[in-house]
């Protein structure tokens, strides 16, 4: 296919993705526009480039090359003069970007009143002054199909074998389906997540300036695309002096409104795999964020005695010198353990039963008990009643969802940040990091207070000065230098690890770095799972007998709850703060006017999600989709099957030859079969011939019955000399030999 039909292709797509009844003049005026710009000539007699091809390819170098606005335009600027008279080149970025306006790529604008209170939009769009509060208002003056066949992956190639690797493979996706089946029917309906996380544009910590952004996620590709950059939408960005706290139910109104509208109407969709139109609708999953986040949009206050929301009304939380300790995790111990009347841990014993599970009524019940509250920061609001019982300060705005009150995991605790507090409270007690160590002054206070560990407590000297004992957990100075000498010497494969290495200084004692393996892997069993969070409990109790109580704050407890999140949630990869943390580095190096940031950010973003698209139609240009592997391997390649033109690189030194269990011999093969593409007409026929009166996963029973199938098939036509049995596919239907080279690492 040319270039010039690539861009009729992606000229027909932007249109056949229109509702079919839009006839409004101004769109058909685009339209026209658009098509006239995808064939007019750069200048006379040169047909290589049409002037929008030439946009498309200048505003990627821009992008891929953090080109300024002021170095695009000179080079505009230059083009036109060395091109020959009457060429087309835009004058500048701002009429280059005019011309991709068209693709229906922009971002609107909506005014909200200075305090939080309400927004400028819908019916209240022209008013000039807010409703609630009546302050005045401020004047704002400055592929083609494979992403659609990406988007059915959960439901055409997903394997259902009780493990989970998907968050369709979560009980929380499945009990969605179960109380609405007419959505689930339509595999092309899409699962969102929403994440919500502020930070601060310049990069500067003195710089009073937060800006929050709500970012959407698409849960129905596959895994190795779900949570990757290019498919993040953007949808809000919130800039403010503040944060923005529970008035961010505020912002949230549009997008809300635009939720509900795709729930209850959905809206006309074409599908650029199936060639054809349809009715998409959306659902939200769950939220994710940090716990301050986790707060702002749950409406549950995150502090005092009643933060965890999992325990809700039922805390095991006690006031310590310092801060509000958990040191009661005995509770959710069988009741006939006997840690549970040890008096080695708060010095008493413990009889309660506690239980994991978070009841969904007893929270709806207390939220139909709240009364109305009024939004925004106007000074007549600042005395706002504190609400709900126990710790509510508001019912979320994400509860106007039909579906929302019935959700089990609503909001997810963030494993990333709970990781990161966890690590630097562990490594800091055990270190005696100042700063970070748990075991301060207080924390022996606490235990004069409880009565227990006597040895610990703080000895007085004639001087009224203290002398505290060193506890046997903390290394002495010399055992830590060998730690962190030892942690210098460490290595890793490329791309396995971070180079902890670098995050160690043995000078001031300082280290990052941990991770919760279990919790973390690629795929989870509930059994597993369960029984992991029975360890937890288990870990949790014992460090109880020898820890500073100080060290159980909030984020040490919510670890309790991390593996009945995963078991409704699935995989953790799906549901934590990493990727997005990655993503706000790359936003704040978008800010090129420091005087207005969000407008850098949402310019920048636009035009980020232009170059998505253009790889699907146009060759020859590097973007996020086609650059170069990091360490790209250069051995030899074959024409063909896309199975044999892979290359490899052989490293290491030459081994014997071993064989592959046959086992593991039919696993590869059946990989091989069935993820290359070229074999799909045959799965589909062999899908065609199959009966399954039990009800077993269809992919399961092609596993066992697509090979010999496939082997027959191709045989035959070999024998009949049809030129459709190929040497490679007849290659590929007979299998690998179990002969492999190996080599040493």
């Amino acid at each position: 296919m040319s270039d010039g039909d690539r861009i009729d292709a992606l000229v027909g797509d932007r249109i056949r993705g229109e509702p079919r009844n839009a006839t409004e003049d101004e769109e058909v005026r685009n339209f026209d526009k658009l098509e006239e710009d995808a064939k007019r000539e750069l200048y006379p007699g040169y047909t290589d480039y049409s002037i929008l091809k030439f946009v498309i390819e200048m505003l990627n170098v821009k992008v891929m090359t953090n080109l300024s606005n002021k170095g695009l335009d000179m080079m505009l600027e230059l083009l036109t003069k060395v091109l020959p008279k009457g060429n087309l080149v835009p004058s500048s970025t701002y009429e280059a970007k005019k011309i991709l306006r068209d693709l229906g790529m922009s971002y609107k604008h909506i005014d909200v009143c200075k305090n939080d209170c309400a927004l400028f939009w819908k019916e209240n769009e022209n008013l000039d002054k807010c409703l609630v509060c009546e302050a005045p208002r401020y004047k704002d003056t400055r592929g083609q199909g494979q992403r659609a066949k990406d988007m059915r992956w959960y439901i055409d190639k997903r394997v259902d074998n009780g493990i989970m690797r998907h968050p369709a493979d979560s009980e929380e996706w499945k009990e969605f389906d179960l109380q609405h089946p007419d959505f689930a029917l339509e595999p092309r309906n899409v699962r969102l997540g929403l994440v919500t996380d502020g930070f601060n544009p310049f990069g500067n910590m003195n710089n009073n300036y937060s800006m929050w952004l709500v970012i959407l996620i698409p849960y129905n590709l596959p895994p190795w695309l779900v949570m990757k950059e290019p498919y993040f939408m953007l949808s809000l960005l919130i800039p403010s002096p503040h944060q923005s706290g529970n008035e961010i139910d505020i912002y949230l109104k549009p997008l809300v409104d635009e939720l509900k509208e795709l729930w209850e109407k959905g809206v006309e969709t074409y599908d650029a795999y199936r060639k054809e139109h349809f009715q998409m609708r959306a659902t939200l999953l769950w939220t994710i964020h940090d716990y301050p986040g986790f707060g702002n949009v749950s409406g549950w206050r995150t502090k005092g005695y009643h933060s965890c929301y999992t325990c809700n009304d039922e805390p095991y939380s006690e006031a310590l010198e310092s801060k509000i300790g958990y040191i009661n995790h005995r509770a959710y111990l069988p009741m006939e353990h006997h840690w549970r009347h040890s008096r080695l841990h708060n010095g008493l014993s413990k009889k309660r039963k506690r239980s994991l599970e978070l009841q969904v009524e007893k929270i709806q019940e207390k939220l139909d008990r709240m009364p109305n509250i009024i939004l925004g920061k106007h000074p007549s609001n600042k005395k706002r009643q504190l609400i709900g019982e126990p710790n509510w300060s508001k019912v979320s705005i994400l509860y106007k969802l039909p579906y929302w009150k019935n959700k089990k995991l609503k909001h997810n605790i963030d494993v990333m940040h709970v990781e990161k507090n966890i690590s630097e409270s562990t490594y800091g007690t055990l270190l005696g990091i100042e700063g970070k160590s748990k075991d301060t002054n207080k924390a022996r206070i606490d235990l004069q207070n409880m009565n227990f560990r006597h040895t610990l407590h703080l000895k007085r000297r004639p001087d009224g000065s203290y002398d505290k004992p060193r506890a046997f957990f903390s290394l002495s100075p010399n055992e830590r230098d060998g730690f962190y000498d030892f942690l210098k010497l460490v290595k890793y494969p490329d791309g396995y690890a971070a180079n902890i290495s670098r995050s160690v200084n043995a000078k001031n004692g300082r280290l990052s770095g941990n991770f919760f393996q279990d919790l973390c892997l690629r795929t989870l069993k509930r059994s597993e799972l369960e029984k992991l969070e029975e360890r937890i409990v288990l870990i949790l109790c014992k460090l109880e007998r020898f820890f500073p109580l100080a060290f159980f704050d909030v984020m040490v407890h919510l670890t309790v709850h991390l593996p009945r999140e995963a078991i409704l949630g699935g995989s953790v990869q799906y549901r934590w703060m990493y990727p997005i943390e990655r993503y706000l580095g790359k936003l704040k190096r978008y800010v090129c006017n420091r005087a207005r940031p969000e407008g850098s950010i949402a310019e920048a973003y636009i035009l980020k999600e232009c170059i998505n698209n253009w790889p699907l139609y146009i060759d020859g240009i590097e973007t996020v989709h086609n650059q170069r592997e990091r360490n790209e391997d250069f051995g030899e390649s074959s024409e063909g099957l896309i199975v044999f033109s892979q290359t490899a690189q052989l490293t290491g030194g030459r081994r014997n030859d071993g064989n592959l269990s046959c086992a593991l011999l039919d696993t590869a093969h059946w990989y091989l079969l069935y993820n290359s593409p070229e074999l799909e007409p045959y799965l589909n026929e062999h899908k065609s011939t199959l009966h399954n009166p039990t009800g077993e996963a269809i992919t399961q029973i092609q596993r066992q019955e697509f090979p010999k199938w496939f082997r027959e098939h191709m045989n035959r036509l070999k024998v009949s000399e049809s030129p459709e049995a190929t040497k490679q596919l007849w290659s590929l239907a007979n299998g690998p030999k179990p002969y492999v080279k190996e080599y040493t690492v």
